[in-house]
């Protein structure tokens, strides 16, 4: 894991922590826009390579997880807040808002902030991993 982020040219810290059968890699450091992507896509993708070379040198399924300086909880945070505005802006003018693409993760983290609202629901639209999500008012519906 080293080799690859000082081959991208940062300088970093990793701190490891095992959960269960689930490993947690923080990665704090310079140049987190380098390892963070736009819209956390470069990330997606090094949790994505990291999990196949782990998986190839175990034998059983373990699932490795990557946040670089507190990005997936920032990204969260700002995804739930996103949501809650647009839900209020659906419910205000009672018309269907279609956003994204979006990816599984950010997609659930939309999905939940609206859950609770009883007059709003919410709907995956598209084919493949990144879809987009289309907020419809309950007064719309039939």
């Amino acid at each position: 894991m080293m080799g690859l982020l000082e081959g991208m040219g940062t300088k970093t810290e990793v701190e490891a922590t095992l959960r269960g059968e689930d490993l947690f890699l923080d990665i704090m450091g310079d140049k987190e826009g380098i390892l963070i992507g736009k819209h956390g896509r470069t990330l997606e993708s090094l949790q994505f390579l990291f999990n196949r070379m782990v998986n190839k040198q175990l034998k059983e399924g373990a699932r490795v997880y990557i946040d670089v300086n507190g990005y997936k909880a920032k990204r969260a945070d700002s995804l739930t807040k996103m949501a809650a505005r647009l839900g209020e802006r659906v419910k205000r003018a009672e018309k269907a808002l279609t956003i994204g693409p979006f990816n599984s993760h950010d997609r659930r983290i939309i999905h939940l902030a609206l859950k609770e609202d009883p007059a709003l629901e919410t709907e995956s639209l598209g084919e493949g991993e990144m879809k987009r999500i289309r907020i419809i008012s309950k007064s719309q519906t039939p």
